[in-house]
C-alpha cells in the first residue's frame, strides 16, 4: 500500500510505556511527509515532462520519417531529371548532328555546283575569248585591205561593174 503524504501526517502511533517522545516523533513525521510530498510532486512532474518528451520524440520520430521519405523521393527524383535531362541532350545533339550534316552535304553540293559554274564560265570566256579574237582578226584583215592602196581607177571600174545590168538579162 502507498503513503501518501497526508497519511504520514496523520498516523498516530500507539504510546506504550516508556514510548518514544511524541513531539519528536510528530517532527519527524512532518518532515518526511513534507519531503515525500516534495518528491510525489517531483514525480509528477517529471512524469508529465516524460509523458510530453515522448510525445515529442514521437513526433520528431514521425517528421524524421516524413523526412527521409522526402529525401528519398527527392533523391528520386533527381535522378528521374538526370536521365531525362541526359535523354533530352543526346537527341539534342543527335538532331544537331543531323542538322549539321544536312548542312555540310548542302555547303557541298552548292560548292560543287560553284565549282561547274566555274568550269562553264572559263570554258566561255576561252570561246568568247576565241571569238573576240576572230572577230578582231577579221575586222583587221578588212581593215588591212580597206587600207591598201588600190588604183582608183580599177575600183571605180568594179564598182561600174557591179553596177551595170548584164545584157542578156531581162529586167523585171
Amino acid at each position: 500500500m502507498r503513503l501518501s503524504p497526508l497519511d504520514i501526517q496523520n498516523h498516530r502511533f500507539s504510546s506504550r510505556l516508556r514510548g518514544l517522545d511524541a513531539g519528536e516523533v510528530e517532527a519527524f513525521l512532518q518532515l518526511v511527509a513534507e519531503d515525500y510530498e516534495t518528491l510525489l510532486r517531483e514525480r509528477d512532474a517529471l512524469s508529465d515532462r516524460a509523458r510530453a518528451l515522448q510525445a515529442r520524440v514521437e513526433e520528431l520520430a514521425s517528421t524524421e520519417k516524413a523526412l527521409q521519405e522526402a529525401i528519398l523521393t527527392a533523391h528520386s527524383l533527381s535522378e528521374d531529371l538526370k536521365k531525362t535531362a541526359m535523354r533530352e541532350a543526346e537527341v539534342t545533339v543527335s538532331e544537331a548532328e543531323v542538322r549539321a550534316e544536312k548542312i555540310l552535304e548542302a555547303s557541298h553540293r552548292r560548292a560543287a555546283r560553284l565549282a561547274e559554274d566555274i568550269r562553264e564560265m572559263r570554258v566561255l570566256r576561252q570561246r568568247l575569248g576565241a571569238a573576240l579574237k576572230n572577230t578582231i582578226e577579221t575586222h583587221l584583215a578588212l581593215l588591212e585591205t580597206l587600207t591598201q592602196t588600190e588604183d582608183d581607177e580599177d575600183v571605180e571600174g568594179k564598182v561600174a561593174y557591179l553596177a551595170r545590168p548584164k545584157a542578156g538579162r531581162a529586167e523585171g
